[in-house]
């Protein structure tokens, strides 16, 4: 296990999300190593806030661009590096969709129904997250 910096730990996410057809749809990416389906996520960066730093993920890792609410929506915590990261979650409505972005080697991505998401995420830490999402937009389309 490698020691990382503390900053390391604070993480910030985003639920990239669009609207299509009256249902909401969340874009999953896939991990670089394992090929699971998560949200993009990494360490907040130094200099940005939360958001900014998950916006900032949300282009790298799954090519999108959007609108990212300044509001937390929620948090989870996971294992790695022999500590816990601390895992800020952000809402970020897509409004477009690259062709070509940093990461589209390493990643696959795919746009889901908003309450398949959790059944299909490798994380089971970011399941709840997401079921609280699904069931805020459940009630609103």
């Amino acid at each position: 296990m490698a020691y990382k910096p503390e900053y390391y730990y604070r993480q910030s996410a985003v639920i990239p999300y669009l609207w299509n057809k009256g249902q909401v749809k969340v874009m999953l990416i896939t991990t670089q190593k394992k090929k699971k389906w998560t949200l993009p996520k990494g360490i907040i960066e130094p200099g940005l806030s939360p958001p900014r730093s998950a916006a900032r993920e949300a282009y790298e890792e799954a090519g999108v661009l959007g609108e990212v609410d300044e509001e937390l929506f929620d948090h989870f915590e996971y294992d790695k590096w022999g500590g816990t990261c601390h895992v800020q979650v952000f809402l970020m409505e897509i409004t477009e969709l690259l062709d070509q972005w940093p990461e589209q080697y390493q990643r696959s991505r795919k746009l889901v129904d908003a309450c398949m998401a959790p059944q299909l995420i490798g994380r089971e830490s970011i399941r709840p997250v997401l079921r609280r999402f699904c069931k805020i937009n459940a009630r609103s389309s």
